[in-house]
């Protein structure tokens, strides 16, 4: 339920996933239906009803490649290519084969059995417990919903092109098309009922710069068109009927916003150094070669994280060895010189592809995955390997091995990569001889074997995200127990020191690549604890350096010292906190 803040106001809590502040009338659109009826056929008409179906497909290509030209003119490649993943889905034979049978055998009309069909699929993909895979649910229905509307000729989604004043969209939801197509001048800002940070709709509102909202639930069922509303896209809020002295706090923290954005900017080309001089490397986190402009803009040098495993999202076959080669080439010559730390498919757990028909496991998280799956599909992991080591050839290329929990699987990993630099050289194709390589630190295991795995590889990389939730036993998806999930733990802690010291004593360096890194407030105690370098999400880089700018190392290690001999975690976090407002107060003024 909303909640009230003055008489009068409304206030309706959701996720912010694009900054800003605007204000104005709200125009709530409803929902998108589609009355799809069953219409039995006979024999004679089922040969026209798959070409209808193969009609509206061709239709609605055209139409996306439409949508994808006109936002690659306006807003750059990188978000034109969003919609590749929408045209993969209408080239899905396995999708579109199983439609053609449900016409044909149960004798229906192509949209009864398109919507049956692309429904499953989208289902499939909301249940899945990993955020951007669950978020391609939504870019499926967006395909789904353009097909649907072709083959009953009527006219698709709401007209957020054509608005007659400038207002503030509120919907259930907004799929990646309506919002590439909004008018800038006349949409000051959106909410919506669902969505998260990762979806592809999140993703083109912060590229429009459109503050923006999700995750309000039934927000659009208790607001009507024409109210006042003020839409807060830093704290994730909308207030509707606002009165003057949240008007007037709201300027207040808009001027705070601004001057704190243009402090941002202005660091984006200075390094990341402490002020007594400690030097720490800021890299990015990228998912696909087109996140590069990302991370150029970011202020960030080089990725410190290439999560290779979503070049095969909304494919029906995992990537070719040329098509990976290509991927990881257009990263590395673009970033050149600096690093590109690619890690190796982390499939399993919930990322399997469908063809693959792997059978369901009770913990999948615990189960067949990453550098484990690899190592058992040699055919994937070779053709993997032989492109990364290409790409080497290119420019600065780093690769490191998801999940390791003991020595044998590193030391069967490091002998498939010397016989497959052996079959490069013969073949005389050029790559890095000394390339290095690294190990994720995900697994308490890890953690006690760190010295000898550190004797054989040139880095670690500390996945925290994993690392806490296999420590502490923790499903951080699963509410009940998600308070548990603790990055200050002091087991925690210790275990990062520990790979740290393993990592001096065997002359290699430490990153760390998890959602730690990426949170300024932590940013002091992981300096403090020893890490060389940290990778965040391009957009949180800038905060990150900010930061960093700002401490000093003498500090940090007396934050580390006092966390490493504190039993409590919350104690920790206050202190990492303290620590923070005091050195970058301008990163948290007035954020909820």
């Amino acid at each position: 339920m909303p909640e009230p803040l003055h008489k009068g106001e409304r206030i309706f809590r959701g996720i912010p996933v694009s900054v800003g502040v605007c204000r104005g009338k709200i125009l709530v659109l409803g929902r998108a239906q589609h009355a799809i009826t069953k219409c039995p056929l006979s024999d004679s008409e089922l040969p026209e009803e798959v070409n209808r179906l193969e009609r509206a497909l061709v239709q609605t290509r055209h139409d996306i490649l439409d949508v994808q030209h006109r936002v690659g003119e306006a807003m750059g490649a990188a978000e034109g290519s969003i919609f590749d993943a929408h045209l993969l889905v209408l080239e899905d034979r396995t999708l579109i084969d199983e439609v053609v049978r449900i016409i044909n055998g149960e004798k229906v009309n192509a949209e009864y059995a398109f919507h049956q069909v692309a429904e499953r699929y989208a289902s499939t993909l909301a249940a899945i417990e990993d955020d951007y895979l669950r978020e391609r649910a939504g870019d499926m229905r967006d395909v789904t919903g353009r097909v649907l509307n072709n083959l009953l000729g009527q006219q698709g989604g709401p007209d957020v092109r054509n608005l007659k004043e400038p207002c503030i969209i509120i919907r259930h939801d907004l799929t990646p098309s309506n919002t590439a197509q909004m008018d800038r001048s006349k949409v000051l800002g959106f909410a919506t009922d669902i969505g998260s940070k990762t979806s592809h709709t999140a993703i083109m509102a912060r590229s429009l710069r459109i503050p923006a909202v999700v995750g309000l639930k039934n927000a659009s069922e208790e607001m009507e068109s024409g109210q006042y509303a003020l839409l807060d896209g830093f704290n994730g809020i909308v207030i509707i009927n606002p009165t003057d002295q949240t008007l007037f706090e709201y300027g207040q923290l808009i001027r705070k916003q601004v001057t704190l954005e243009e402090k941002l900017r202005d660091i984006i080309s200075k390094p990341a150094v402490t002020l007594d001089g400690h030097r720490v490397l800021l890299s990015a986190n990228i998912e696909q070669a087109a996140d590069t402009q990302a991370v150029l803009e970011s202020g960030a040098e080089g990725v410190g994280l290439f999560r290779t495993e979503y070049l095969y999202i909304s494919r029906d076959h995992l990537p070719s060895e040329e098509e990976q080669y290509q991927a990881y080439r257009q990263v590395v010559t673009a970033l050149k010189p600096h690093s590109v730390l690619i890690r190796t498919f982390d499939l399993g757990g919930d990322k399997f592809l469908s063809h693959l028909q792997v059978p369901t496991e009770m913990n999948p998280f615990l189960g067949w995955r990453a550098i484990r799956f690899c190592l058992q599909e040699r055919d994937i992991f070779r053709n993997q390997l032989r492109a990364i080591l290409r790409a080497s050839a290119e420019g600065n290329v780093k690769m490191m091995y998801p999940m390791i929990s003991g020595l044998d699987e590193l030391n069967q990993a490091n002998a498939l990569v010397e016989e497959y630099k052996a079959e490069l050289r013969k073949e005389g194709v050029p790559f890095d001889e000394n390339m290095e390589i690294g190990a994720m630190i995900e697994i308490p295991s890890a953690v006690m074997i760190a010295d000898a795995l550190a004797k054989r590889v040139k880095f670690f990389s500390i996945g925290t995200n994993d690392l806490i939730q296999y420590s502490l036993a923790v499903d951080r998806m699963n509410e009940k127990i998600a308070h548990l999930y603790e990055p200050t733990h002091p087991a925690i802690l210790r275990l990062i020191k520990a790979t740290v010291e393993a990592a001096r004593r065997n002359n290699i360096w430490v990153g760390v690549c998890g959602e730690m890194a990426g949170e300024p407030v932590l940013t002091a105690l992981l300096l403090g604890l020893g890490v060389n370098e940290l990778s965040a999400a391009p957009p949180l880089v800038p905060q990150v350096k900010f930061m960093v700018r700002r401490l000093k190392a003498t500090e940090t290690v007396a934050l580390a010292e006092f966390a490493l001999g504190c039993e409590s975690g919350s104690e920790i976090l206050a202190r990492c906190q303290d620590l923070a407002r005091q050195s970058a107060p301008s990163l948290f003024e007035d954020k909820g």
